[in-house]
Formats: structure tokens, sequence, C-alpha cells
């Protein structure tokens, strides 16, 4: 089948869009267009739509904006809480602990790592080759005053020290580094923040996920997760109310509370949080997997 469908000007996108049903002010409408694409729009009132791409009788543009702006607000929000957990956890605690145990230059030896690290994995590709390629095209390419001192200073050294590394590398970079730290750190690593590796492992993947879709301003309100974090079994927190659908984005930010309480408690964050959602009670937020009571779960108070 062909794709038929023919650009649109932003005035016959608002009349498109008046003409199936949707409440609004032309003028306003066209102006909101204007500003955001009307594909990116169409996932918020996606759920008013009805049968022959009509939508539900009532439905205004007033009602999609909002769940649009409260989507916008709980990215920045949520982007505030992944920087803390990626500088905290992966460019600060497992670099200083790497870096004591191996030097500042042991990162670049195979027997820092676990051994499938110098191995090929299914598709030809060894892990440790990828990540060293990629932290030295970031050095290469890096302008920071740090490593341009660093390169003038000490000549004989061809990499540098992984403190360094830890300031440019890509969050996935890290994520790299942390999946083939051997156990005996990785253990470590998990329990200053009293997680099973495993969860912990889970948890900087799926945020790795999160942070992608908000640095792309993607939608995060009524999301399906394609990546989904692991539920701690043992934390009563966690069950109390029932634990939290990790298909959905409030499993995120129960995980984003939880690392909080480590890395920065007196954030206020959780609060924020809340004003937030007391600011647009008419979001749905069970599509966001919220569950009855979850204000009263020990997680949240």
């Amino acid at each position: 089948m062909n794709y038929t469908k023919p650009a649109l000007s932003f005035a016959q996108q608002a009349d498109l869009l008046i003409a199936r049903g949707l409440v609004a002010d032309r003028t306003q409408l066209i102006a909101i267009l204007e500003r955001v694409n009307y594909y990116r729009l169409s996932g918020y009132w996606h759920p008013f739509r009805r049968a022959a791409d009509t939508f539900a009788p009532g439905t205004t543009m007033e009602q999609v904006w909002r769940r649009y702006a409260f989507d916008r607000q709980l990215r920045l929000l949520v982007m505030d809480a992944v920087e803390r957990v990626e500088v905290a956890v992966l460019r600060t605690r497992m670099v200083e602990h790497h870096a004591r145990q191996y030097g500042p230059f042991g990162y670049r030896e195979a027997a820092s790592f676990r051994p499938e690290f110098a191995q090929p994995d299914a598709f030809g590709i060894v892990p440790r080759d990828r990540m060293l390629d990629d932290i030295d095209r970031a050095t290469g390419q890096s302008r920071e005053a740090f490593v341009e001192h660093f390169r003038m200073k000490y000549t004989s050294e061809p990499a540098l020290p992984l403190w360094m590394v830890a300031e440019i590398a890509s969050f996935g970079t890290l994520l790299t580094f942390f999946r083939y730290l051997n156990h005996t750190e990785s253990r470590q690593l998990a329990t200053t923040y009293g997680l099973p590796a495993k969860v912990l492992q889970s948890w900087l993947f799926c945020l790795n996920y999160i942070r992608n879709l908000c640095a792309h301003h993607a939608r995060l309100w009524n999301r399906e997760l394609a990546i989904k974090p692991l539920i701690p079994h043992n934390d009563p927190r966690w069950h109390q109310p029932p634990p939290p659908d990790n298909r959905r984005v409030y499993a995120v930010l129960c995980l984003l509370r939880a690392m909080q309480q480590h890395i920065a408690p007196r954030s206020g964050w959780h609060q924020r949080l809340r004003q937030l959602l007391a600011q647009y009670p008419d979001v749905p937020s069970a599509t966001m997997g919220f569950v009855a009571g979850w204000e009263n779960s020990p997680l949240w108070i």
C-alpha cells in the first residue's frame, strides 16, 4: 500500500480537527499547530478519539493542551532526577571505586572486568573494544579545558584517567562499563543503594531509555515502557500498596524516588511531583500506572 495523504497547511490541519469534532477557537488552534507538530499532539488527543477518526463529544483543545503541558513538566522533573542518579552512581561512585581498585588507566585492561567483556558478542563485536573506541572518540572530540590541559602536560599518556573519562563519556558508554564490572564490584555498588546488582542494572538501563525519551521530547504520560525496571521483591516499601506495574511510568517515578532517598534526600523532588499532579487533577494518573493510595506508600512519605 502506498502512502497518499497530502501535506496540509496549519490552517488545513486546524480545519480537519474541527471538522472531526474538536472544540477549539480556530485562530488559537492554528497558533498551537504552528508551535507544536500535529503528529506530536496526536498522542495526547488519541484517548479522545472515537470511530471514523472523530472526537468524543465535547472534547476541547484545552483538555488536549493540558495533557501536553503536564507531560512537558513531567519530563523536566524526571530529567532532574535522572541526572542526579547518573552523576552519583555512574560518574562518581562507580568511577571512584574502579579507579582505586585498578588505577586511573585500569579501565583499559581486560583483567579489570568480567572475562566476557573481551569476548565477541552474538554480532561478533567485542564489547570492550567498542567501549574503548567510544571513549577514544569522545576524547578526541572533546574541547573541555581539563582535556586540553591533560594533553599538553602529560604528552606521553595516550589516554585520559578514568575520572576524566567519566565527564565526557556518554550514559550508554558508562552503562556498558557497569554491565561488565566484576560481580563483586557490581554487588558492592548496588549495596550502597540497598539493591541487588541485577535490580540496579535494570534500573540504570531503564533510566537510559527514559533519558533518551525526555531528550527527544517524547511522551511519558500513558506510555508503555519498552525497557522495564525490575521491582524489588524483598523491599516492603514497594508492596504497600500493591507493587507498581513496571510497564508504566509510575514504576520509574518510584525507582527515582527510592534512589533520591540515598542520593539527595533533601531535594524535595517527591514534593514537586505531588505539586505537579495537584496542578493537573484532570490529567488521568491511572494511565501512568499510579495505584490507589500511592501517596501513603512508605516510598513517598
